[in-house]
């Protein structure tokens, strides 16, 4: 035995869908109804342990074991799912000490994954799909690959039958779960599917056996996946107590609302503009940028009412229940990152919590406000603060915080994209920029207008236009880029907008031409079917996948590369990919854009790299290019920064640097 192709089917009372796969796993409830499995590629056979089948204990030896490699879609199910029930049924499996059965722990006894199987021995045929450029449904990667075998449609529908709560009534006795002998015939075809799950898993594997994920990517995946099983400490208090006051602050706002207006349901849009009307006051919409631009010039007690649906309409609550939902029995909530989550760069993606979209936090008295909060001092909070669901909101990170006895260590990289956008191009007074520690804002407006420009210093005005242009113009982005950027709300005028463009163009010709390199070659490449290269960036087709190999030895892939007609009436670059509606569709690119996804695919490498560099560290979270980390107190923030600001072997030359504070709660500095 080398290999297993494994699919479960499974049962919780507990929401996968909002709380994830380790809560849902926790529950008292939760039990494996059907194991399909094949082993070394062999014939697939479904186990039926909800109609009193069992595992023989060979099969136990390989999945409780490292030495054997198993394949599964979206793998961090399984492996979850498999370590519960193993902790459940069948405990000689796991290490006997002075406190009780425990895990085999992959780690040291300090660290928090001691629950779960090591995810070494483990494969994920939904990172092969992502890695090929292929969608990441196991659905959608059978169709789009014409398998002979495809996913039944019935599943669905199967699985709400057996594997959630189902609502007692008359006609089924009363009871709250649906077995096997309450349906036998869906129950077969139950069987029938799962067996399908595994069949389609491996004519994955089978279809892109030339094309496989290199070693380096799978300990990247296992690396995450061990950041997944430690999880990050909420503050139970704090959460807790920020949903009741938000609860209660609602309450509050909709009856000032209702005392206001007369109306029965102020929170109604419809409602409210309909109100608005009557005094006067036409609005097409409701929404934060309207209102605000609306507040100014409307009579005080629209102002008062358009200022109070602000507040109420702030989301302050949904991450805070999140949290709740999702934290296991120990306040840890776990299976925050979803590796590859974005196929065209190989950036991880955010789930249950999202940690990746915080609201970002700029009170003064941040530790003042959350102490309030954590005791549920109500009163206090209504007298200090004006707006109780933007403090709620700037409270949000600071939920997350590390066990008693360490501190959070939080290091990111400085400007990370725009120093690797400037290497590749070879911008070289941008390099000297980073070489001597400058302010890139700065010297981006200084080239930009031809005079010196000095944050809070001479001409310091204009160091803002640098920056907006630097956030918005490195990828193609135009007059269009600046406005979504904020350009507008930002105090510059719409006159204003081509000439920043052109100025920063000017300023910045060789990212420029790295551009236009980009996309003449990707052109050549699709035409010609023959590789081309550009600086460390090389281009090649196989079987109808553009594939981009990186600095790394990673690759980006392409799927059915096209040269098509843009709205324009010029040439673009086409491909198949999941687009924003999750949908299989043809995708319209061009040069600027490909240099976007290279520059994000290597900064998230090269973030990747450091977090490797710092793997005997409890890596607990990361978001973007920063890293979260559970430490003990005596650990140094430079040493840290040193590390993870360390520059990998394979993209010689680039300068990186990483700023770091510690904390006793998660929070911006």
């Amino acid at each position: 035995m080398k290999t297993l192709s494994l699919d479960l089917e499974t049962y919780s009372s507990i929401d996968l869908t909002k709380a994830g796969v380790y809560k849902y796993a926790e529950s008292p409830d939760f039990d494996i109804l059907l194991l399909g499995v094949s082993i070394d590629s062999g014939p697939v056979q479904v186990i039926d342990l909800a109609s009193g089948e069992t595992i023989p204990d060979k099969l136990i030896d390989a999945i409780a074991g490292d030495d054997i490699i198993k394949w599964s879609f979206n793998a961090s199910f399984e492996r979850v799912c498999l370590s519960s029930w193993l902790l459940r049924h069948y405990p000689h499996y796991l290490d006997n000490t002075d406190d009780g059965f425990m895990p085999c722990r992959y780690s040291i006894t300090e660290d928090t994954v001691g629950h779960y199987l090591n995810p070494i021995s483990w494969r994920c045929s939904m990172v092969l799909s992502a890695y090929n450029g292929l969608p990441q449904s196991l659905q959608q990667v059978g169709e789009v690959l014409g398998f002979d075998k495809q996913k039944l449609r019935e599943g669905k529908e199967l699985i709400r039958y057996f594997c959630m709560p189902c609502k007692p009534t008359k006609a089924n006795g009363g009871r709250t779960r649906n077995r096997p002998q309450d349906a036998p015939d869906k129950w077969e075809l139950f069987k029938f599917y799962n067996q399908r799950d595994v069949e389609v898993e491996m004519q994955i594997h089978k279809r892109l056996q030339h094309f496989p994920v290199p070693d380096s990517v799978w300990r990247e995946y296992h690396q995450s996946e061990e950041i997944n099983d430690r999880g990050i400490l909420i503050d139970r208090q704090l959460v807790d107590n920020a949903i009741r006051i938000s609860e209660h602050t609602q309450e509050m706002l909709t009856q000032q609302m209702k005392d206001k207006t007369g109306l029965e349901n102020p929170n109604s849009v419809v409602q409210l503009k309909d109100w608005l009307s009557q005094k006067g006051v036409i609005m097409e919409t409701l929404g934060k940028k309207d209102v605000a631009k609306a507040l100014p010039d409307v009579p005080d007690e629209v102002a008062v009412v358009l200022k109070l649906r602000q507040q109420s309409s702030k989301s302050s609550i949904k991450k805070y229940v999140a949290m709740a939902t999702a934290a296991c029995e120990d306040n840890r909530c776990r299976g925050m990152f979803r590796f590859y989550g974005a196929s065209r760069t190989g950036r991880f993606a955010g789930r249950i919590v999202q940690l990746q979209n915080l609201y970002r936090n700029s009170m003064p008295d941040l530790a003042e406000a959350r102490e309030l909060v954590r005791q549920d001092y109500y009163e206090s909070l209504d007298m200090l603060y004006d707006n109780i669901p933007d403090v709620l909101s700037q409270l949000i990170r600071t939920s997350f915080i590390p066990r008693p006895g360490y501190k959070y260590v939080v290091s990111d990289f400085s400007a990370i994209e725009a120093r690797v956008l400037s290497y590749l191009a070879g911008e070289q007074w941008r390099m000297d920029v980073f070489a001597n520690n400058g302010d890139i804002y700065c010297e981006s407006a200084s080239h930009m207008f031809g005079v010196p420009v000095v944050k809070h210093g001479v001409n310091g005005h204009l160091r803002q236009k640098g920056k907006i242009a630097e956030l918005a113009l490195g990828y193609g982005g135009s007059t269009g880029a600046l406005k979504a950027m904020g350009a507008l709300e930002m105090g510059l005028s719409e006159d204003e907008l081509p000439v920043i463009v052109e100025s920063w163009r000017i300023s910045n010709p060789h990212i420029v031409e790295y551009w236009w390199a980009i996309d003449r070659a990707v052109k050549t490449t699709i035409r010609q079917h023959i590789s081309t290269k550009v600086g460390l960036v090389q281009f090649r087709w196989q079987s109808g996948i553009l594939f981009v190999e990186l600095p790394s030895g990673r690759h980006l892939a392409y799927a059915k590369p096209q040269i098509g007609e843009n709205k324009f009436g010029g040439e673009s670059i086409t491909y198949l990919g999941t687009d924003s509606t999750k949908h299989w569709s043809r995708i319209e690119s061009y040069g600027p854009k490909i240099v976007e996804n290279l520059v994000q695919a290597i900064s998230r490498d090269i973030l990747c790299y450091a977090m490797q560099t710092l793997s005997h560290c409890f890596i607990v979270g990361h978001v973007h290019d920063e890293l979260i980390i559970e430490c003990s107190p005596n650990v140094d923030v430079q040493a840290i920064c040193k590390q993870m600001g360390r520059t990998p072997s394979w993209i010689p030359g680039l300068l990186l640097r990483a700023d770091g504070y510690e904390c006793m709660f998660y929070r911006k500095d």
